[in-house]
């Protein structure tokens, strides 16, 4: 008799069950209110999840290692309080602190900003890692404070993120002159898209590598990095971005740094085409957690495991 197929996998991430003593947990933030264009990423857990099926039959071919080498579980969704931007942030900032390393399937980008300061209060400063095609360092979103474009203004002025142990990858929209300088002025440190293309995925990860060092980090993935051919289905779409194999191959060369958590972010299925989208996403968390199984073999595992 054959194994369960794929398509008849449990409805988690990897159709991993539970287990209680799970050292990376994986959890979903069903929220979108603060997007400022589409809306629809509320539905993004879901379709990650189910595109995560195709990843189940295998090891990672360059690393050889598994997300079921990890003591991984999946523990559903988040409550937030619906219509309420401030009591979801603080609801799920309450939520993430339960766990000693996250993984997040969102939701909008403005879940990463209580995700941060639940992670920060465990490790103090945090390097970051930010895939994006926005700086996401605007102080408001149309007179909105907390919004999915503004979570990182708010991250750095609170000390949660060290901003000179911060990258961000693939920016490449309209934003205002003193947005932009007062990022840089932060320290923070910019590879706009055109340059990622220029300069590739090698020059990338060792420019990562350089500004995170030693450093606890955290792993944003923004899916409108990504370029709308490789990721149509997200709210805030900008042509001239990374293709798949640009993020995927620069994750790939991350080994060994101090992963703290990491999120997906901005799937909005609704505008997807054939899951192409919710599959980028599910596959840059798979392409994580199977970092954390590398890792957790190296000399230096005592520090670097989850």
């Amino acid at each position: 008799m054959s194994g369960t197929p794929t398509f008849a996998a449990p409805p988690t991430f990897l159709g991993v069950v539970p287990r209680a003593d799970a050292a990376v947990v994986v959890a979903g933030v069903p929220f979108d209110i603060g997007t400022t264009n589409r809306s629809g990423a509320r539905f993004g857990p879901s379709a990650i999840r189910h595109a995560s099926r195709m990843l189940i039959d295998g090891e990672h071919p360059a690393h050889w290692t598994s997300p079921v080498d990890l003591p991984l579980a999946d523990v559903g969704d988040f409550a937030i309080a619906l219509g309420d931007i401030a009591a979801s942030l603080k609801l799920i900032e309450e939520q993430a602190s339960a766990y000693a390393h996250l993984v997040t399937l969102g939701g909008d980008h403005g879940i990463t900003l209580p995700l941060l300061r639940a992670c920060a209060k465990r490790r103090g400063p945090l390097a970051l890692i930010h895939f994006d095609a926005h700086v996401d360092t605007w102080p408001d979103n149309f007179g909105q404070p907390y919004a999915h474009g503004s979570m990182f203004y708010h991250a750095i002025n609170e000390g949660v993120v060290d901003a000179r142990r911060m990258i961000q990858i693939g920016i490449r929209s309209p934003v205002q002159r003193e947005v932009y300088d007062w990022t840089l002025g932060q320290g923070v440190t910019i590879v706009a898209a055109q340059e990622a293309h220029e300069i590739g995925p090698a020059a990338i990860a060792s420019r990562i590598v350089e500004v995170v060092g030693d450093a606890p980090v955290y792993l944003t993935f923004d899916v409108d990095a990504l370029d709308p051919a490789f990721a149509p289905g997200t709210g805030t779409p900008e042509i001239g971005g990374l293709a798949t194999w640009q993020a995927q191959s620069i994750i790939r060369k991350l080994a060994g740094l101090n992963f703290v958590g990491m999120d997906v972010v901005e799937v909005a299925p609704a505008y997807d085409v054939s899951e192409i989208t919710a599959l980028a996403g599910a596959t840059m968390v798979w392409e994580y957690l199977c970092l954390l199984a590398a890792s957790a073999g190296s000399p230096h595992s005592a520090a670097r495991s989850p």
